[in-house]
């Protein structure tokens, strides 16, 4: 399949509703340009598919996906001469739960040339105990009040893992020391600056190609790591690698 149908593919997989009227967390006047920043998971170009498709990671390993999610926080966007930061950004998303998939705010018009954020739960509210909303322990993305948040978490089964029914399973956490795994992205829009302008409507279409877990700068086979489930090296690691993971596919006005 060419890279142009790949994707022709990919846009038709988000659906229609997909990029449409998401009403969550907007924080500013109607006036103002709306954004929709969706986030796609793929791998090699297509919409995985949970508890269904089989993919192959660089290894040769192949493996299904039965859990993802991950932690996109302190958004902003970068104008000509400041910065709009999103309030409350605080966003898990999920891959069982579409509407997860796009955060919705407004901000002043202006001329921007990337968005930012934080990929992970920064140290502050790691240790500011049971909090709501997306930082609900009840997400079943929080470990303790010493271990913090998981950050991104993927489970799955492979041929290549040794655990039982061979399951995989990575939960990458740690907000502290030499095995921090919080991650700052900084995705360009791709050719150019876009202006945002008053009453209009823009989305961001972002592709996270979970294929990076497995490779660079760090190689790291089911056979030999089908648990990460702990801070430390190999949380590090893993985190180092997906960290990549982040494009801009697309604006659509």
């Amino acid at each position: 399949m060419s890279k142009t149908s790949n994707l022709q593919h990919l846009f038709l997989c988000v659906g229609i509703s997909f990029l449409l009227s998401f009403s969550q967390k907007t924080n500013a006047s109607s006036d103002n340009p709306t954004i929709r920043i969706v986030f796609i998971n793929t791998v090699k170009g297509n919409k995985i598919v949970l508890n269904d498709s089989v993919y192959v990671n660089p290894f040769n390993e192949t493996y299904t996906i039965s859990k993802l999610r991950y932690y996109v926080t302190n958004v902003s966007l970068q104008a000509e001469h400041n910065v709009f930061k999103e309030k409350n950004s605080y966003h898990l998303i999920d891959e069982s739960k579409e509407e997860t998939q796009v955060i919705t705010f407004s901000l002043p018009p202006g001329i921007y040339s990337c968005v930012n954020f934080l990929l992970g739960v920064d140290s502050l509210h790691n240790v500011s105990g049971a909090q709501t909303n997306d930082l609900d322990p009840a997400k079943d993305m929080f470990w303790t009040w010493n271990s913090g948040y998981v950050m991104a978490k993927m489970e799955g089964n492979s041929p290549a893992s040794k655990l039982v029914n061979n399951k995989f399973e990575f939960h990458i956490g740690g907000f502290s020391g030499p095995y921090n795994v919080l991650k700052e992205i900084h995705l360009y829009f791709p050719g150019k600056k876009i202006s945002f302008e008053e009453g209009e409507n823009y989305t961001i279409i972002i592709n996270a190609d979970i294929n990076t877990w497995w490779q660079h700068p760090h190689d790291i086979k089911i056979s030999e790591h089908a648990n990460i489930t702990s801070p430390g090296i190999n949380a590090k690691n893993m985190s180092d690698n997906y960290a990549g993971m982040f494009h801009i596919e697309k604006i659509i006005r």
